[in-house]
Formats: structure tokens, C-alpha cells, sequence
């Protein structure tokens, strides 16, 4: 992940069903917030949970170049959700969401509905 904090050629992360779990979307999710070329993520099928997703919602307030995000089955649930919904207020970059399979509930699709408000 410490690669990744002065990378500047990787536009793609494909980390899909790689085991990263929790801590590993906490460390990746720190080196995006001085990533500048990273554009795509595929963290899917990880379970990274609520906490990974709380991590990448804080990189995510600060990255300016991810512009799609795939976190599908990654067990984000609903505060998890509702962290990236927050994040999606302040990041206008984020093009292409795939949040499928996380039991986001209600409250985690109503965030994102007041989130692309105002995204």
C-alpha cells in the first residue's frame, strides 16, 4: 500500500476477491488519500466491512482521480453505506458506483439518495 501514496502510472485497481479484508482496505484506503491516478477499484467480493468502507469513505473525501468504484459483496452493510454516502457529498469525481450484495437497507440507500443530491 505504501506504493501506491507516490504512484502516479497505475489507473486501475483490481483487487477483486483477493482476501484484502479489513486492514487491508484500511491501508489501501490510506494510500488513496495521496494517490492522484488511481481511477478505477474493484475491491469486490472482499468483505471489507463496515470499518474498510469507513476507511475508503475517508480517502474518498480527499481522492480526486477515483472516478468508478466497485465494491460489490464486500460486506459494507449500512453504516458502511451511509459513511461513503457522506464521503460522495464532498467528491464530485466519483462517476460509476456498484455497491450490489452489501445489504446497504434503507438507511444506507436513503444516504446515498440525499448524497447524489447534492453530488
Amino acid at each position: 500500500a505504501d506504493a501506491l501514496k507516490v504512484n502516479r502510472s497505475v489507473v486501475g485497481l483490481n483487487l477483486s476477491l483477493c482476501s484484502i479484508g479489513e486492514e487491508g482496505a484500511k491501508a489501501l484506503a490510506e494510500a488513496l488519500k495521496y494517490n492522484q491516478a488511481v481511477e478505477c477499484i474493484d475491491w469486490s467480493g472482499n468483505g471489507i466491512g463496515q470499518k474498510g468502507a469507513k476507511a475508503l469513505a475517508d480517502a474518498l473525501k480527499v481522492n480526486r482521480s477515483v472516478v468508478g468504484l466497485n465494491l460489490s459483496l464486500c460486506s459494507i452493510g449500512e453504516e458502511g453505506a451511509k459513511a461513503l454516502a457522506e464521503a460522495l457529498k464532498y467528491n464530485q469525481a466519483v462517476e460509476c458506483i456498484d455497491w450490489s450484495g452489501n445489504g446497504i437497507g434503507q438507511k444506507g440507500a436513503k444516504a446515498l439518495a440525499d448524497a447524489l443530491k447534492v453530488n
